[in-house]
């Protein structure tokens, strides 16, 4: 449908657009972010993600360009099969489609912001261990999250194009993230650590490519005597994008248990990711306070792997999808809350 690919390309357009508005324009030259200012932009990235929720909700069938029942049907039965059709009323159905989509990209959305934060805590072992300055984060971030959209684009529609070939494969699915949810728990008092001399990407680099020995302000390359080398910064970037590599791994699969639709899928990670980055100068001045968040980012793992399991069964006792959004919610405010309410005793040495 070439309604889709318009769609598609001017959603990426836009969002391309205001990252580079942030980068070359508002937040012009290396800088250390401050609170205030990354308060500022979490704040404008999750006012555009609950947009696009409205959006949906009224105008949800732009996405797909359904213009008559007929495509309706098509659409449901290839991403919703499960999604109860009004055969008498095209616009009962309509809005049924329009609800179900904005609530799907609401539950994907908070399931891979919560992930996200695990996320964050490995991106700051590595730029702290790599020794970058706090003026060059906002640089090394920005480009990070523009290969991210590219990897989260081919992961998420080769992924839809295997699940709706293969089914099982959500039962795969569901038992990988049920595992890693069950790591996740057991190792959420494990500190982080990266070295960098050890590091895999590091070795790999050093042994193919001329390497700087030192930072060269917020370069990625550098040319000397007629050699190109590339800086300590740019391996930075590389390892950064291969650590969202591998939480995409976690991620996406997650959506898929609240939809299979790759559009609904990408647009609520993009919109998490492109927040991560506002995020992350925000929650390292406070992820301290809410410590039992990854236990509650590991029960959400657990669950979404149980639907991915149980998924038949649910929809056969008529578990609607708002029932997932409302058990989300309750998992982050409430591991939030508890953070507050019973906060971290300081150790002792």
């Amino acid at each position: 449908m070439s309604g889709e690919i318009i769609f598609f390309i001017a959603f990426v357009t836009f969002i391309v657009a205001v990252l580079l508005l942030d980068l070359l324009v508002i937040g012009k030259g290396s800088h250390v972010v401050s609170v205030k200012e990354s308060v500022i932009w979490s704040s404008i990235w999750i006012f555009l993600a609950l947009g696009f929720a409205v959006f949906l909700r009224f105008f949800g069938e732009i996405v797909h360009g359904i213009e008559s029942f007929e495509d309706l049907r098509i659409i449901a039965q290839k991403y919703a099969p499960f999604l109860a059709l009004d055969e008498t009323s095209f616009e009962n159905s309509l809005n049924l489609y329009r609800k179900n989509s904005a609530i799907n990209f609401l539950s994907g959305y908070l399931i891979e912001k919560s992930l996200s934060v695990d996320n964050l805590f490995v991106m700051m072992a590595i730029l702290t261990a790599f020794s970058v300055k706090k003026s060059d984060y906002k640089r090394v971030l920005f480009w990070g999250i523009l290969g991210a959209i590219v990897m989260r684009c081919i992961f998420i529609f080769a992924g839809a194009a295997l699940i709706y070939r293969f089914e099982w494969l959500l039962y795969i699915f569901g038992l990988y993230l049920i595992y890693v949810g069950i790591k996740m728990y057991m190792q959420r008092n494990t500190e982080t650590k990266v070295e960098p001399q050890n590091h895999p990407v590091v070795k790999f680099l050093s042994k193919r490519f001329s390497v700087f020995p030192r930072y060269v302000g917020d370069s990625f390359f550098i040319k000397k005597n007629g050699i190109v080398y590339i800086t300590p910064l740019l391996i930075v970037l590389i390892i950064i994008e291969f650590t969202d590599l591998v939480f995409a791994l976690d991620s996406i699969p997650a959506i898929f248990s609240v939809t299979r639709d790759p559009y609904i899928v990408f647009f609520s990670n993009i919109f998490a990711i492109l927040g991560l980055r506002a995020l992350f100068f925000l929650l390292i001045e406070v992820v301290e306070k809410f410590y039992l968040l990854k236990i509650g980012v590991s029960i959400l793992l657990v669950y979404v792997g149980l639907k991915l399991l149980f998924h038949e069964f649910l929809v056969h006792i008529g578990f609607k999808p708002v029932y997932s959004l409302y058990i989300i919610l309750f998992v982050l405010i409430g591991s939030i809350l508890l953070s507050i309410v019973f906060p971290k005793k300081p150790i002792h040495s």
